[in-house]
């Protein structure tokens, strides 16, 4: 797609930079990442083809398979395509067989991808698709654990599958979320509330899920999974009763989590550039903690998936400034993400004050007094790096005026001279760490005011 503004409509990209958009937007920018996933796919065959490489004419008979799911269900490819890991197989892939990327390509896991879209959408199909050590996965349903080596060939019709190798075979349960005899399930995480429903899967097993992430080795136990499920659900209540717009973008723009590793004992979340759709994040604490992790996330998703229609920076050219969330300096990329990340964490905390009494509503004050000043500086510092496209300018400035307008709004005395204090600590801490070598002249002025 053209990286220029002519990708996405102007109502669109102002609403975003806004800092919402709703579903409208987050429609739109899943719409693009499904059609970036595809395009992705049928370079693996392509790339295949053109570097001569053995499993060419297998990936085209993959590729054969996909497009007769597409013809009886093209909401069952659209479900299997857009699946987190599919793009970052695909991509990584892509580069393998480009050279760009020192790693075996793995072309035979298209043959993976096309049998869990012949299962969704009922079609036949009969292909050998590559074991991942003793497991023969679906990707974004589950696997099965059949042993042997190489590869097992699947068998698929009339919406069923079994899959097997010499050493044994399992068939996949008529729903493939859910756990068998040898099938591990990518498990469903539901919710719903008044009318309004979100439907995840806990992804805690395919090996693309969360690159570069600490993610938790291993399955999660039936009551971990729980312990999520009822977070979550909670959690949706809080959204899609008080924070209505980021229930609607969770809706469309988060399909997976995946466990991760708590950093320091704190709860912690992540969301990686080409994992478009999944949510890395350490166990819940509470609702409130999920909540805001979503309001969080879905600001980094919004943003990757635009950034891939309309770049907002300039290529790195090695410059790195303040954050007053991180103790490193960033690039203006990196920051960007930040800005608007926290532009939706002191949005959750605006409205949740209204939501809550007593201490929690103090510490909701709080919170949001810091968030609203701290996004606002780093803005600024921004701003005034010489580092944007004239894209990132308009939407830094949208972004900018909603920031400023929340500067007027109310706090107690005490959530502001608390909010001051941080800010001014966190500056000097980050200036003892890192000197004037990295960004100072950017910290000074984006630093707390006063």
């Amino acid at each position: 797609m053209p990286a220029t503004r002519s990708a996405v409509p102007d109502e669109v990209f102002d609403a975003l930079a806004a800092g919402g958009g709703g579903r409208p937007a987050a429609a739109h920018l899943r719409a693009a990442q499904y059609g970036k996933h595809l395009l992705l796919v049928r370079r693996v065959l392509d790339a295949a083809r053109e570097e001569g490489h053995p499993d060419a004419d297998h990936a085209g008979q993959a590729w054969r398979a996909l497009v007769a799911a597409q013809e009886a269900d093209p909401g069952a490819v659209a479900a299997t395509l857009g699946h987190p890991t599919v793009g970052v197989w695909a991509r990584r892939t892509v580069l393998a067989l480009d050279g760009r990327r020192s790693e075996e390509p793995r072309v035979s896991v298209l043959a993976s991808v096309a049998a869990a879209a012949a299962l969704r959408a009922g079609t036949a199909l009969r292909i050998e698709v590559p074991l991942d050590g003793p497991t023969a996965p679906l990707l974004s349903l589950g696997r099965a654990a059949v042993g042997g080596k190489g590869g097992a060939v699947a068998e698929v019709a009339a919406g069923r599958a079994v899959l097997g190798t010499p050493d044994g075979e399992v068939a996949v349960p008529e729903d493939p979320h859910e756990d068998g005899p040898g099938w591990h399930a990518l498990r469903r995480m539901e919710a719903e509330h008044v009318g309004h429903r979100l439907a995840l899967l806990l992804d805690d097993q395919e090996p693309d899920r969360m690159p570069g992430a600490d993610i938790v080795p291993g399955r999660l136990g039936a009551r971990e999974a729980e312990h999520w499920r009822s977070c979550l659900r909670r959690a949706w209540e809080i959204l899609v009763e008080d924070h209505w717009t980021i229930a609607q973008e969770t809706a469309e723009s988060v399909f997976t989590l995946t466990p991760t590793r708590a950093r320091d004992g704190a709860h912690t979340s992540a969301t990686a550039r080409h994992a478009y759709g999944n949510l890395g994040l350490s166990t819940p604490p509470d609702p409130v903690a999920l909540a805001l992790t979503l309001a969080h996330e879905v600001q980094h998703a919004k943003l990757t998936a635009l950034w891939d229609l309309v770049p907002l920076t300039l290529p790195d050219g090695g410059s790195r400034y303040y954050a007053p969330w991180r103790p490193d300096p960033r690039p203006a990329a990196g920051l960007f993400q930040g800005v608007y990340a926290h532009l939706g964490v002191a949005g959750f905390w605006r409205r949740h004050r209204d939501t809550v009494t007593g201490a929690e509503q103090e510490r909701a004050h709080a919170r949001f007094a810091h968030w609203r000043r701290s996004t606002l500086d780093a803005a600024r510092v921004l701003a005034g790096s010489g580092r944007l496209t004239p894209a990132g300018e308009r939407f830094l400035a949208v972004t900018t005026r909603t920031l400023e307008a929340w500067q007027d709004e109310p706090v107690p005395a005490a959530a502001a001279r608390a909010a001051d204090r941080s800010a001014r600590e966190h500056l000097a801490r980050w200036l003892e760490r890192n000197g004037g070598s990295a960004g100072a002249a950017g910290a000074v002025r984006g630093g707390p005011r006063g």
